[in-house]
């Protein structure tokens, strides 16, 4: 059911738990246009398509990642916006009711890093209306991910990361349990884009 390797990783994850609940929280529907960040071969995408959603993009930098996603999917992948690219660098072709990204934030760990990914963010969403969502490790969570140095956030950290022009709306702790059984903290934060 999963590609090579996707159950092996640190990040996986089933079911997207947290994200689903995140999304009801606000009030997001099956109508709603929604990006999600780093996307690759989560099964959100899949859980989305089973509620209705119709307006769905995955943007990630791993094209291996999203055939994943795809053949998991079969012909129902056809439903989604496949986009290969680094946020950093990525230029919207359009704007999102709703922004999801879990996990892809804490990888940005320098300023340059960070701007690069907020200037995509602006982008891409609705001023006034858009919804972002973020799942990233906890102040408490993991110092490195896949070897790579992460940022670890509180619900205010995040807000104060994410920036002035975003309204916390609504936050939650999630203990993720990977596939060695270690537990990573998650900060789970939602922000309404202000006007």
């Amino acid at each position: 059911m999963y590609g090579y390797g996707d159950a092996t990783r640190s990040w996986f994850q089933p079911q997207a738990v947290w994200s689903l609940q995140m999304l009801d929280r606000v009030g997001i529907g099956p109508s709603d246009s929604l990006i999600d960040v780093g996307g690759g071969s989560s099964p959100l995408t899949a859980a989305l398509l089973a509620r209705g959603h119709s307006d769905i993009t995955v943007l990630d930098v791993s094209l291996i990642g999203m055939r994943t996603a795809q053949e998991r999917l079969g012909d129902a992948a056809d439903g989604v916006q496949w986009l290969v690219g680094d946020v950093r660098t990525w230029r919207p072709p359009r704007r999102y009711l709703v922004w999801h990204d879990r996990a892809l934030f804490h990888f940005m760990i320098t300023d340059q890093d960070r701007d690069a990914y907020l200037k995509a963010l602006e982008s891409a969403t609705v001023p006034g209306r858009s919804i972002s969502i973020f799942g990233t490790f906890a102040s408490d969570g993991p110092r490195q991910c896949s070897g790579l140095p992460v940022a670890r956030y509180s619900a205010a950290e995040l807000g104060v990361a994410i920036g002035d022009g975003w309204q916390p709306i609504d936050d939650g702790r999630e203990l993720h349990t990977t596939p060695t059984s270690v537990i990573q903290p998650f900060t789970w934060t939602a922000l309404r884009r202000r006007s």
